[in-house]
């Protein structure tokens, strides 16, 4: 019965959505020559500097189509396939004690406008950032480039502070990296923070056609000159989508109707009804990342719950170990992803590699960790959620859902950490707190209290768990209030103006084991005073010692060095331990495509990009998409 009410309620979440108006803004160009994929309203639409905040919207087509670096690395990818040398022919070249790095460039590479790449433009770009604080990769430059040379046109060495075997991964693109700068261009410029770079000129195979000023779409043209950019020398063809749109579609169930009418190709997440939905009705027209249920695609990235390390009492590891004990993960799961969640005890996502380098390996030492409340040790894991939750859905999807245990963990996850209130009665106990009734009181006699923000619609999925998790800890007697953010949510998170939040600290390359990509972030070198803004990723703020020793170590060893995935090891136990936050999932995105004018697109099967319209790697799926001959003309 509590189940029940929990779905209810986070069902209940779920705003219906009012159609979007048929727009006219794509008539002067061919349907069937057009991709058209939901991107972000955009504030300040005029404004397209990469480099520099001032509004805009990089997620727009801006950063995917016309933005390039040294290397990329396909977050579903695994091994060498993994790995693109884009504008550098080689992988990075460092000295022995990782203080100076090389790069080799490509030739024939031209920007838009006619003009050559070359080595400058990438000492330029370093040396503009790094002499304008408060542009985009300004901090990481400054902290460790001592200095930046071009000792031929085709050729950039780079002298370090200090050791960092990692400095590549500033200029390696997983969401986005550290995009070379039109020398040509900003060097005419006074003031490069305060330049709109409209239009801009491309680096990559796509340019400006034209847009919005109030910030609804964005259009994209394929270049002329294609075939001169490190994409179009990867394509032995030329690209068949000659226009992308980005448009904003309006709410999860606008986004629907609007692929369903064929004004929407390519989605970036709806709500599961949405999905099923599509899935049913939408038919040969339609297709996703796994063919049939869970239909999802799961995003290198860890929903979580995240807690405030410099407000009190989630400074305590007892209290964060409570909380988490008392969440039944089973209705978290039914409740935001009606099942099609896939689970995460550990603190990476169980996407990409992390299934063979951490979730396989660790299976025995999550199922022999024991956690001492103050008056037993208990094992708390349970390696049996997956077929739990498949019982749960399997009567609505039938043969969709396997028996095979193995697919089973693909499908929800490896297993997830037991709801066990006698367990979290006891911690909450042992950290000074006593139950008057119904109520739990904290040390000091005030009630227990927490403010759970979460974003809202624009990710229904976790804004349903934080609503299934709020009414989890009210139930057992700690009241918790879900605190709508909405657009304010990022600034919130990181200037630290919340107490607890369902979204995500961790972020990985996904098609590597390497966890720097977020764990550099969590050195307590970044940890910032209350009510400052916290360098990403390290959101909950969390500082340890022995966390720092485990940066620093894997600051020591290559890129590609085995011992890689040991101190990932090292650092997934800590964070098991101590509870930093609560992970629950891999960001599944229902990220459905509609087939009517393209074929092509990648999936599980053939995970040759990623498939979010926002991940600039969507750059690679937009130049191998095929038409549908029987498109409508």
């Amino acid at each position: 019965m509590r189940l029940k009410r929990m779905l209810a309620a986070a069902l209940g979440f779920a705003m219906m959505a009012l159609p979007v108006a048929a727009q006219d803004f794509i008539a002067d160009i061919p349907r069937n020559e057009t991709l058209i994929i939901q991107g972000p309203a955009s504030q300040n639409a005029e404004w397209f500097n990469l480099w520099a905040p001032g509004g805009g919207a990089s997620n727009n087509g801006l950063q995917q189509l016309t933005a390039d670096t040294f290397w990329w690395i396909n977050p579903e990818g695994t091994g060498e396939t993994a790995w693109t040398n884009a504008l550098a022919t080689e992988r990075p070249s460092y000295n022995d004690d990782f203080t100076q790095m090389t790069v080799k460039l490509r030739e024939g590479i031209y920007w838009s406008d006619g003009v050559e790449f070359t080595a400058e433009d990438v000492v330029y770009t370093v040396e503009t950032l790094i002499a304008n604080p408060g542009m985009n990769w300004s901090a990481p430059l400054t902290v460790n480039v001592e200095s930046v040379e071009a000792p031929d046109r085709n050729t950039v060495v780079f002298t370090l502070k200090a050791p960092n075997s990692r400095f590549h991964t500033l200029f390696t693109v997983r969401w986005n990296a550290a995009w070379i700068m039109p020398k040509h261009v900003f060097e005419t410029v006074e003031d490069p923070l305060g330049f709109a770079n409209n239009p801009p000129v491309s680096l990559s195979a796509y340019v400006l056609h034209s847009y919005d000023p109030s910030g609804q779409w964005v259009i994209w043209r394929l270049r002329d000159d294609w075939q001169r950019t490190s994409i179009g020398m990867t394509v032995e063809e030329e690209p068949q989508v000659k226009y992308v749109v980005y448009r904003n579609a309006g709410n999860p169930d606008a986004r629907v109707i609007e692929q369903m009418n064929h004004n929407l190709d390519v989605i970036n997440d709806i709500a599961p009804e949405g999905m099923f939905t599509i899935a049913r009705q939408a038919g040969a027209n339609s297709a996703y990342w796994f063919d049939g249920f869970p239909f999802a695609h799961p995003d290198p990235t860890l929903p979580s719950v995240l807690f405030n390390h410099q407000v009190e009492p989630f400074d305590n590891r007892d209290v964060r170990w409570a909380l988490a004990l008392l969440i039944d993960i089973r209705a978290v799961a039914m409740g935001s992803y009606r099942g099609a969640a896939n689970l995460a005890a550990m603190s990476t996502p169980p996407t990409g590699t992390a299934i063979t380098d951490y979730y396989e390996p660790m299976q025995q030492w999550l199922t022999d960790f024991e956690l001492d409340t103050g008056a037993q040790t208990i094992k708390p894991y349970d390696p049996t959620v997956a077929d739990q939750i498949a019982a749960l859905v399997r009567p609505q999807w039938g043969e969709d859902i396997p028996e095979d245990p193995e697919q089973l963990k693909s499908m929800f996850g490896f297993g997830w950490w037991k709801q066990d209130i006698q367990a979290a009665t006891e911690l909450l106990q042992r950290a000074g707190f006593t139950k008057q009734g119904n109520q739990w009181m904290k040390p000091d006699g005030t009630p227990f209290t927490i403010r759970l923000m979460v974003e809202g619609d624009n990710i229904p999925t976790l804004a349903r768990a934080g609503t299934i998790i709020a009414q989890t800890w009210s139930m057992e007697g700690i009241q918790t209030q879900v605190d709508v953010a909405g657009p304010t949510n990022g600034q919130r998170l990181g200037a630290g103006d919340y107490e607890a939040a369902t979204y995500w600290t961790v972020e990985t390359w996904g098609g590597h084991p390497d966890l720097s990509f977020f764990l550099e972030s969590y050195h307590s070198d970044f940890i910032q005073e209350p009510g400052a803004v916290q360098p990403p990723r390290n959101l909950q703020r969390w500082q340890n010692e022995e966390l720092d020793a485990i940066i620093e170590a894997n600051r020591t060893v290559a890129f590609d060095d085995p011992k890689v995935v040991e101190l990932g090891m090292d650092y997934l136990k800590l964070a098991v331990e101590e509870m930093p936050f609560i992970p629950l999932m891999a960001y599944n995105k229902f990220a459905p495509f509609d087939t009517t004018y393209w074929t092509g697109y990648p999936s599980a099967a053939n995970p040759y990009s990623a498939s979010g319209p926002f991940w600039s790697n969507t750059r690679y799926m937009i130049v191998e998409l095929e038409a549908n001959a029987n498109a409508p003309q």
